[in-house]
């Protein structure tokens, strides 16, 4: 299945178990995979058969920085079920969610979700 890629997008937001999570906020990195088929936008090259990008870029952006959530599992379904709802021809999503400073005391890169979805029919 072809796949649009976006990696490592970067946003600051207010989600966490903690209080001081939800009142001082810290970054948060979100990969996501779009699986559609991408064989009629490569021989046309028009965006209508393809799916914009930066769209799903601000949709992303505007819940991880807008919403408010205790579980990354949580953020990364609210993440997907917008996106299936803007896009029907999105077949199947994967959404990953990073949290590098999570409050926990050690050395880490990150602590995250990955969830895949497929659209149901």
């Amino acid at each position: 299945m072809d796949r649009i890629i976006m990696k490592n997008m970067g946003f600051f937001g207010y989600h966490g178990v903690l209080p001081e999570e939800k009142t001082l906020g810290q970054k948060f990195f979100v990969d996501a995979s779009l699986y559609l088929p991408l064989k009629n936008a490569g021989g046309t090259d028009d965006l209508n058969d393809s799916v914009n990008y930066k769209e799903v870029y601000d949709i992303i952006k505007g819940i991880v920085t807008n919403q408010k959530f205790d579980l990354l599992e949580s953020l990364a379904e609210r993440i997907c079920s917008e996106i299936f709802a803007a896009y029907p021809e999105i077949q199947k999503l994967r959404v990953k969610v990073k949290k590098p400073e999570a409050p926990v005391p050690g050395l880490f890169d990150y602590f995250g979700v990955e969830i895949e979805r497929e659209r149901e029919i």
